[in-house]
């Protein structure tokens, strides 16, 4: 973000503009992009409610033309390592384009009978995967004899499920999930270069 182009500009903006620790997650996400261009980003702060408390997420999608890079800022209650105060934790991970093994893009529309090309989703799901992890499941394997009590073990899928983001037109707003597209549809374009 050393860079003053046009798109470290909105991508600045778009932080403050989040309104959850801008200098925080600037400053986090500047020390992972370093000096190389921005190609495409995304700022996604989500308000989660859980009993008695309410918490706020704030990630940061940033491409750039070697790297996709991912920050991430929770805040904290304060608990026994700051008993006094609530705290932030900032993460980033960088990754090499050639990396990226998935870019699965999940669109809701409603009336899909009606739907007319360039119609906005109701809400879309980014699921972008690395290989950093992976989920696994497992159920039991079964033949299809109802009367059968053998064993046959167990079945399942495993998934690589490094990310996944979703933003709704209702809670995030249209210029939101807007720009969940066009990141994707960047991201997809940059991972196919790659391949080339």
């Amino acid at each position: 973000m050393a860079k003053t182009g046009t798109t470290t500009q909105g991508l600045r903006t778009a932080i403050e503009r989040s309104g959850y620790y801008p200098a925080l997650v600037a400053e986090a996400v500047e020390a992972a992009v370093g000096g190389e261009p921005i190609v495409s980003y995304l700022v996604h702060q989500e308000t989660t409610f859980d009993a008695n408390e309410v918490r706020r997420h704030v990630t940061v999608l940033v491409l750039t033309g070697t790297r996709f890079i991912v920050s991430h800022t929770d805040e904290q209650a304060a608990d026994g390592t700051a008993p006094s105060s609530s705290y932030a934790t900032t993460s980033t991970e960088s990754v090499k384009l050639g990396r990226i093994s998935s870019v699965v893009l999940s669109r809701v529309v409603a009336d899909p009978e009606k739907y007319k090309p360039g119609t906005l989703p109701r809400e879309v799901l980014l699921t972008i995967g690395w290989g950093a992890v992976s989920r696994i499941d497992l159920e039991p394997a079964a033949c299809g004899d109802p009367n059968c009590e053998a064993d046959h073990g167990y079945t399942g899928n495993s998934t690589a499920d490094d990310l996944s983001l979703r933003v709704s037109e209702a809670g995030d707003g249209p210029d939101t999930v807007r720009e969940t597209l066009a990141f994707a549809q960047a991201l997809s374009e940059a991972t196919a270069a790659t391949t080339r």
